[in-house]
């Protein structure tokens, strides 16, 4: 779930206490969800927040996402800005879904 966004020239004081709330209650911008591209060796999530410094990391969501964890062939190979790169086997299998947070 994500955090309402709020401009930085933001007046309106209930729209920032909006938004604490939301961050005490859990929810923010930088999760989500990635599914690996079937019949490929990589998937590229492109989330706004990513920066070239982040730590991303991943939660299998599917049972085929654990197996292709457990595999030890899965890991994010890149990070950038705006943009991870997980790197995985090759697999016609279009369910090997994750969770995934961005930090930093």
């Amino acid at each position: 779930m994500s955090v309402l966004g709020i401009s930085t020239q933001e007046k309106d004081l209930t729209k920032y206490a909006l938004v604490l709330q939301q961050l005490a209650a859990g929810r923010s911008n930088a999760a989500g969800t990635i599914t690996l591209n079937a019949n490929a060796t990589t998937s590229t999530q492109t989330p706004p927040n990513c920066a070239a410094g982040s730590a991303v990391l991943l939660f299998p969501r599917t049972a085929n996402a654990a197996a292709e964890l457990a595999s030890g062939a899965c890991y994010v190979s890149a990070v950038g800005n705006r943009s991870f790169t997980v790197s995985h086997r090759n697999s016609s299998q279009l369910d090997r879904t994750f969770f995934y947070v961005c930090l930093g």
